[in-house]
């Protein structure tokens, strides 16, 4: 993902709100299927590591993405940003990468 792109799913992003958050418990299967399933749904979603979190925003904002084969885009403060093509019905066209 270019620098362009990037900066492009950040603006997109701002105006939504956390819909993943992880807590006390830690990034669990249950978290991992909620954040799938909305990446489906919307493709580009925000998380939240609470204060009770036991790893950082970065740490959960990795494992999740990891677990659903998604890309952190944004990690700032103790929220999260992950991005995740739908291949079947593309909602975010993505700014064309140059080629060099």
């Amino acid at each position: 993902m270019t620098s362009k792109q990037r900066a492009y799913l950040r603006s997109l992003a701002n105006p939504l709100e956390a819909i993943v958050h992880v807590g006390k418990g830690g990034v669990s299967d249950t978290i991992c299927k909620q954040a799938d399933d909305a990446l489906t749904a919307r493709e580009l979603i925000k998380g939240k590591a609470l204060e009770s979190a036991p790893e950082t925003a970065r740490e959960a904002a990795e494992s999740i993405a990891a677990a659903v084969g998604a890309e952190v885009v944004q990690v700032i403060g103790r929220v999260f940003v992950l991005y995740r093509r739908n291949d079947e019905e593309p909602k975010i066209v993505l700014p064309k990468a140059r080629k060099q």
